[in-house]
């Protein structure tokens, strides 16, 4: 029988805040907001201290009642992301990663079938040891779901964790039966948000239990073929396992990004945006839970009658980190290109797309370069995912801010134009 983990970071944000500042989270009420814009700043978290008191999350500031004292502290994503790769880290140090699945900044599912036998404990004991050694390494608070199939986890982390011993819920289909069922409101459930439990209610549904009375034709005239997911979840069923997500395959097949620079670039000027054009395709490439094998290179100069440079480049082994990726791409620039021309155009793509989860690892047991990329790979998939909630904007290398950078510019620009 396999079991699941879903492990989740304890209002991850304040949760980091607290940590660097010394304090306990359950007993300090601390916004995670940027205070220097007024009382309408849209706190991103609260601590549990202030959760406690009825604040609600991702409120504004001047919702919070006057005779509440908080502290505020602004936002640092980059400290998160350190914090998340290092929790990342301290699970490494446990399971393998193909065992792990990172769903966001602050929540992972883990197939934590084969390490019962393996470390001689129990599942419950299991998610201790993971949750005390997150606690112990990064002052971090975790709870956790059990279950025996990856959305019965997340439903007991969900649902139950909250207010069960220890911050651990544990979920099969039985018990999925007795204590989910009936449970209200529906929007609790994972992947139900308010349209669709608008939609149930038509029907006269409010819980998981009233989607299995209803005629699954019915269904699937309101959802179509999401009605396959909805009817399985209210049985408590999930088809997908751990296998099944590392085993996704990339839709395409290669990445490029070119762009016709601001002005003229001298040839050591260009290394900034070739960074960044770099940085922008890993995102990419972690987005298609791909690897790359290939890149390729086009130099385009001020002056037309010069002939374009560049080539591709065969790479050692597949890979997304983006040390490697950089150091290959920068390297083939100064094999081809003209170092006493003007420059006004750049292109860099990766080829040969694979799934990440399709190369398998090649053992080194006197090396650490494997967790090194793992713990890389997390932080640049956090990236990406603060990127897709805040923009493209809200993250960006010191190297960017140079004059030489373009990302800042062109993350302003939607289809390649100015949005104003």
């Amino acid at each position: 029988m396999a079991v699941y983990m879903c492990l989740d970071l304890k209002s991850f944000y304040a949760s980091v805040e607290c940590a660097d500042l010394g304090v306990d989270p359950f007993t300090t009420p601390l916004v995670v907001a940027d205070a220097s814009r007024g009382l309408g700043a849209i706190t991103l978290a609260i601590s549990p201290a202030l959760k406690q008191l009825g604040v609600k999350n991702r409120c504004r500031l001047f919702e919070i009642p006057s005779t509440i004292e908080y502290m505020a502290v602004k936002p640092r994503m980059r400290r998160y992301m350190e914090v998340s790769a290092a929790i990342y880290g301290v699970l490494l140090d446990y399971v393998a990663p193909e065992d792990i699945h990172v769903y966001s900044i602050d929540e992972y599912f883990i197939d934590v079938t084969p390490y019962s036998r393996l470390y001689k404990k129990t599942y419950r004991e299991l998610a201790l040891l993971f949750k005390d050694s997150v606690l112990e390494q990064t002052k971090i608070h975790a709870t956790v779901g059990l279950g025996t199939n990856l959305f019965l986890a997340k439903v007991a982390l969900d649902v139950l964790a909250k207010h069960a011993p220890q911050g651990i819920g544990m979920l099969n289909e039985e018990l999925f039966k007795e204590k989910i069922w009936h449970h209200q409101p529906i929007t609790d459930i994972w992947q139900i948000g308010k349209g669709i439990a608008n939609r149930l209610h038509k029907y006269g549904v409010v819980d998981l239990h009233g989607i299995t009375t209803v005629p699954e034709e019915r269904w699937y005239k309101e959802f179509g073929v999401n009605a396959e997911l909805l009817i399985d979840h209210a049985w408590g069923r999930e088809a997908c396992t751990m296998k099944e997500i590392h085993a996704y395959r990339p839709a395409k097949h290669s990445l490029s990004r070119g762009q016709i620079l601001l002005r003229n670039y001298s040839y050591e000027e260009c290394f900034v945006p070739l960074r960044e054009m770099v940085e922008s395709l890993l995102l990419e490439l972690i987005a298609e839970k791909a690897l790359t094998k290939y890149i390729s290179l086009g130099v385009r100069y001020a002056d037309r009658t010069v002939k374009g440079t560049g080539g591709s480049r065969r790479l050692s082994k597949y890979t997304c980190s983006l040390e490697v990726l950089s150091q290959a791409v920068l390297e083939l620039y100064k094999e081809t290109t003209y170092p006493h021309q003007e420059i006004r155009q750049l292109s860099v793509g990766f080829d040969d797309l694979v799934s990440r989860e399709a190369i398998p690892w090649e053992e080194d047991l006197f090396s650490t370069s494997q967790d090194r990329e793992e713990k890389a790979y997390q932080v640049e998939r956090t990236v990406l995912t603060i990127k897709e909630k805040f923009g493209g904007n809200s993250i960006l290398r010191a190297s960017s801010l140079q004059e030489e950078g373009t990302m800042q510019f062109r993350n302003t620009l939607v289809g390649g134009h100015n949005a104003t």
